[in-house]
């Protein structure tokens, strides 16, 4: 008996996995006058009597694929020669004013020697960028040059330079661009580092050296490193010794350019020279001092002052930026002894270290007068004696009974001279009405409401061992009646503003 086997159905599981996406592309075709797209870029092989299904109602077979022709772009515009050496030439274009559905996949640029008709490819893959350099060219040849804008539609018109490019190289001037800020002196703190870039320009390739005062530079103290088109002069840390005028030459054959560059390298100056106290009076002390013999290869600027009591040796500043070799110390304290020291400056800060005074200031307590004498061994005291002279006279003043008021005058004169005071050529006495002051020599009668009987002429005479001085005033005395006959407002304010602005 035959067994029969029964008959298998096919098993469906499922769809596969999905192939990988295509590149991107762009509509250019229809299928037999249908509106549905196909894309040339897929660049995939179908078999014959294969199915295609698309996003759409519709399936079409591979034999019923019909295409639409596409154009080309237009040919590149403004097509022309950037630069040429002795075989190679550089060549800029623009892109095509009308591309169209198909893109632009590249370029392809061509040449061809004058005369000849057969046109050699530069390059073999499509070029993307809108520049490009023809190399091993024969020098001295005329070559004509033309670049084709490619889709997938085909090549465009070629764009061709419109005289033929001779191979060889463009002499041009050699030319230095310096820039702003070393045009003037370069100046830097020792230590610092210094990176100098110098662009220039000139063909064929110039040839740049660097000379420091006339002569080559070291190069165990400046690095220098040259390029095609600038020059680096490099130094770690920077020296006094590299402080100079640097040049750079640029030569292209018998031409040439030249730059100088000023470098000053400074650091902080020296302490000054010979600080001494040269004079004394009333609580003053004048210091005088020379520039530091290293200034730090820079102008000082000033000086910084300081003064300590010898009991106490603590530091005070007296002046900062002080721009001249002398100053005058005030406000010493009567039975100190003081002493000074001095700072240079300049761009970098203050020197290092001060200077000190050769000799010291002693505030005396001894006799009437206060005075100051320097300390030193074998200096020669200053003789400051002097006959009394009235430096400021006294002035008339007319004021208004009631009020009090004052006459000053000033006088100078060593030994301190002794002052007296008159009324009339009448010494003036203990009277309480009166108050004499003297600060310094500033010399201030002070009169507590005076009336018409104290009107009348003042005189101040200074007198001491070398002679005597003197000096008068007239002093009027209005009444207050002569004011009151008028008829003025009841107002307190009033009346004294009037009564001070006639005083």
């Amino acid at each position: 008996m035959r067994e029969t086997t029964p008959s298998v159905s096919p098993i469906h599981i499922g769809l596969s996995q999905p192939s990988l996406n295509s590149k991107p592309f762009m509509p250019i075709g229809r299928f037999n006058n249908c509106l549905h797209f196909i894309f040339l870029s897929l660049h995939l092989s179908f078999p014959v009597g294969l199915t295609l299904l698309f996003a759409g109602p519709v399936t079409y077979s591979v034999e019923s694929l019909v295409l639409s022709p596409s154009a080309p772009t237009s040919e590149p515009t403004r097509l022309t020669v950037h630069d040429v050496t002795d075989s190679t030439c550089s060549l800029r274009w623009l892109a095509p004013e009308k591309i169209g559905a198909g893109g632009l996949d590249g370029y392809v640029i061509e040449y061809c020697k004058e005369g000849d008709t057969e046109w050699v490819a530069a390059n073999t893959d499509l070029w993307e960028k809108q520049g490009f350099v023809v190399r091993g060219l024969p020098v001295g040849e005329k070559i004509n040059f033309r670049v084709v804008a490619v889709n997938i539609a085909g090549r465009s018109p070629p764009a061709t330079l419109s005289q033929p490019v001779t191979i060889r190289e463009i002499v041009e001037h050699p030319k230095i661009r310096l820039p702003r800020e070393l045009r003037t002196k370069y100046i830097r703190k020792v230590g610092e580092k210094i990176n100098l870039t110098i662009p220039f320009q000139g063909k064929p390739h110039p040839v740049a050296t660097w000379l420091k005062d006339g002569q080559p530079v070291d190069p165990k103290m400046v690095n220098v490193r040259n390029t095609n088109v600038d020059s680096i002069l490099f130094i770690r840390s920077a020296e006094r010794e590299h402080s100079g005028t640097y040049e750079l030459v640029l030569k292209i054959e018998n031409m040439e350019d030249r730059a100088t560059i000023n470098i000053r390298i400074i650091e902080r100056p020296g302490p000054p020279v010979n600080v001494r106290v040269t004079d004394v009076w009333g609580f003053n002390a004048a210091l005088e001092w020379e520039p530091p013999k290293d200034d730090g290869n820079c102008e000082v600027t000033g000086y910084t002052i300081q003064k300590a009591d010898m009991k106490t040796k603590e530091w005070f500043t007296v002046y900062e930026h002080n721009r001249r070799t002398n100053c005058t110390v005030s406000d010493l304290i009567m039975g100190n002894e003081y002493m000074f020291r001095v700072y240079s400056e300049n761009l970098c800060g203050l020197s290092e270290e001060p200077r000190m005074s050769k000799n010291t200031a002693v505030v005396s307590k001894t006799g009437e007068a206060v005075c100051l004498e320097l300390k030193q061994v074998g200096f020669k005291e200053k003789d400051m004696a002097c006959a009394p002279k009235f430096t400021q006279p006294l002035v008339d003043r007319s004021v208004v009974a009631g009020y009090s008021t004052a006459i000053t005058c000033s006088v100078r004169g060593f030994p301190k001279p002794k002052i007296v005071w008159m009324k009339n050529r009448m010494i003036i006495g203990g009277d309480p009405k009166f108050l004499m002051q003297n600060n310094q020599g500033v010399l201030t009668l002070n009169i507590r409401k005076p009336s018409t009987f104290d009107a009348g002429k003042y005189c101040c005479m200074a007198v001491n061992d070398l002679g005597q001085d003197e000096v008068e005033c007239k002093l009027d005395v209005r009444g207050k009646d002569r004011l009151q006959r008028q008829a003025w407002p009841k107002n307190d304010k009033f009346y004294a503003f009037i009564f001070r602005f006639y005083s």
